[in-house]
């Protein structure tokens, strides 16, 4: 008989004889069973994430604004226009001017959460624009672009085509780092992706490199698989843009360092092939 057994029949025999057993084992008391209470539903009230309450000069944007925005996006096309005058950014004209203006956004819940505003680096004068998705915690912390493990990988990727940081200007789709690095969620890069529309405008690049699918789905407004779209070049608000894996990604599988290896020399003739059309 096994020694459960034996102390439910040993409490069992003193309660019939009238034994107190008030002093009994906690872990003994433990193997009385209690008439079981029939549960009743309780209603879950949804649990709802506080937003930031947003300062009346940072909201940039109207919901007429933002409606037309909507209505310029849901496409399935890959060619990407992008009506910047739309965001009511038409007074700025320069890189620096738009860091100020956005240095406190909070149209998102990230901005809550933030250390720095991650506005981008770089020339901003580049042919060469390089998009990812957000920062992670060394941007976060340093409050510029791909500066982590996966950043030193990114300058190696450039100067082994030839180029520098300071060659190219690098952003990210979100400016601000989303809780321990997880993607972007789709109205965290809506509320953002202005900004980069401007950066865009104001550089004038002639060449995008999109690093990964997150970046590559939030640009063009739908779903991709890697393979369909790597080393294929694309048309965003007129721009030649070229997708392929991220840094981060590399870091962990190093065998898609081959394919990004053949998308950035692809990109560098395509950007050769520009620099000596302009000499003609």
């Amino acid at each position: 008989m096994s020694l459960k057994k034996q102390i439910i029949n040993y409490i069992a025999l003193n309660k019939d004889a009238g034994v107190n057993l008030i002093f009994l084992d906690e872990k003994i008391k433990n193997y009385i069973k209690k008439p079981k209470l029939q549960s009743q539903a309780i209603p879950t009230k949804k649990e709802e994430i506080p937003i930031p309450v947003t300062n009346n000069t940072n909201n940039l944007t109207t919901n007429k604004t933002e409606i037309k925005i909507k209505e310029l996006h849901e496409t399935n096309t890959q060619t990407m226009d992008i009506n910047t005058k739309l965001y009511h950014f038409d007074g700025i004209t320069n890189l620096d001017d738009l860091n100020k203006q956005i240095g406190n956004c909070q149209n998102c819940i990230l901005g809550a959460t933030r250390t720095n505003l991650v506005f981008g680096d770089g020339n901003p004068n580049a042919d060469i624009m390089i998009i990812g998705e957000a920062p992670g915690s060394d941007e976060d912390e340093q409050g510029l672009p791909f500066v982590g493990k996966a950043g030193k990988l990114l300058t190696d990727i450039l100067k082994a085509i030839n180029l520098t940081r300071s060659d190219v200007y690098i952003a990210n789709i979100c400016k601000c780092r989303p809780p321990a690095n997880r993607k972007p969620a789709i109205d965290e890069i809506n509320a953002c992706e202005k900004y980069l529309h401007k950066q865009i405008e104001i550089i004038k690049p002639q060449f995008i490199l999109a690093l990964g699918l997150t970046a590559a789905d939030a640009l063009f407004k739908q779903s991709h698989k890697m393979a369909d779209i790597r080393g294929k070049t694309f048309e965003y608000c007129g721009i030649k843009t070229l997708i392929t894996y991220h840094p981060a990604a590399l870091l962990r599988n190093p065998n898609w360092k081959r394919p990004v290896w053949e998308d950035v020399k692809y990109l560098r003739a395509m950007y050769d092939n520009y620099l000596a059309s302009k000499e003609i």
